[in-house]
This record gives C-alpha cells, structure tokens and sequence, in this order.
C-alpha cells in the first residue's frame, strides 16, 4: 500500500564522506539504523535508491543480519539530476503503490513513532502529502498520496519535490510529533560531530 523511498544517492561532498556509511551514536549506519526505522514502523515496500556509493552501501545492507528488513535498492544512473529524480527511480518498475513515503539518508534520527503517525494519518484522511511537524518546522518522512504522482513526474527536476509542496499546499496535512530527530539533518563533519559529541562539539 506504502513504498518507502530513502534517498541515498548524493555525492556527500559537504561531509567528505557517504553520509549513508556514517555511523549514528550506537555504531550503526545511516542508512541501515534508517531502513530498520521504516521496518519496525511496518512498511514492507523499502526501497533504498543510490547513486555513486552504490556498491558500499549495498555491501553495508547486504551484510546486515537475515532477519533485517528486506529491501530493494536501485541505483540512479544520473543522481546529479537532483534529489527529485531519485525519488522518481522509486516510483519506477512494478505497479504505482497508493502512496510513497519519502525520507533522506541524512536524516538519521527519526523514531519509529513519527513514521507510523504519519502513515496513521495518511490512513485516516488520505491527504495528498503529509509530513511530520514540530510547531512550526516540518520534517521528514514525507507521504505523497497517489494523487500527486502526475505532478512529480511532470515537476522541473531543478525544483525538485518542493513545487508539488506549493502545488498542493492547501492539501499538506503537518502532523504534530515530539520528535526532533525528524527535523535534523546531518550534512556537514561539524553536524556529525555534534550528532556524536553533543552540542559542545
């Protein structure tokens, strides 16, 4: 019903490094402490779309345990295309799910509990995108109901998801969550290491 999308396909330069190889504060990557999020909020359909780093972070979800979340990585063949052309490549091969929820490898800290609220409000009133909420600030996962597809698909690539945003601005459902994991990104060595350190760092 849901596919989950982690987008996983940037070059990093900001940090010098794949940030999906990166670990969070227990040890774990990015990207798997991620994948294991979306599992345990119960979304079977997870894809992971990579771009240059493809072969490290297969090798980092292909040596998690069996029992993992199972899931599906797709490499963008031209990621430098912009962030909404490898939410696209989730989009692509088998039957269009009813809705897709989408969320960045840099944003590692979100909790099990704000995925499902989004994914139980999405349920509830079928909104055609709705994103996590802390007062005023939005975050990720982002829902995008199957009604604005079209206007992924047909959105300038250099504008990326924000002009569907506008587009259906009357129709974004913000969620409220006590969860400002979901609002931090970690783009450069100095938000790592205050991620690791604490804000001193």
């Amino acid at each position: 019903m849901i596919r989950a999308v982690l987008l996983a396909a940037g070059e990093s330069r900001r940090m010098g490094q794949p940030k999906a190889l990166l670990a969070d504060p227990s040890g774990t990557p990015f990207v798997v402490r991620i994948v294991e999020t979306l599992g345990s909020a119960g979304l079977a359909d997870i894809v992971v779309i990579t771009g240059g780093h493809h072969d490290k972070i297969r090798a980092t979800l292909d040596a998690r345990p069996a029992t993992a979340p199972p899931v599906t990585i797709v490499r963008n063949p031209d990621p430098e295309r912009g962030q909404l052309s490898s939410l696209l490549c989730g989009l692509e091969g088998s039957a269009d799910p009813e809705a897709l929820l989408v969320t960045l490898v840099d944003v590692p800290m979100l909790t099990v509990q704000t995925v499902r609220a989004v994914i139980d409000a999405w349920t509830a009133k079928r909104a055609a995108i709705i994103r996590p909420a802390v007062g005023g600030a939005h975050g990720h996962p982002v829902i995008f109901d199957r009604k604005v597809f079209a206007a992924l698909r047909s959105a300038p690539l250099n504008e990326g998801a924000r002009a569907v945003v506008r587009a259906f601005a009357d129709q974004v459902e913000n969620v409220q969550v006590a969860d400002d994991g979901c609002l931090r990104d970690v783009d450069t060595p100095d938000e790592y290491a205050r991620l690791i350190h604490g804000p001193s760092a």
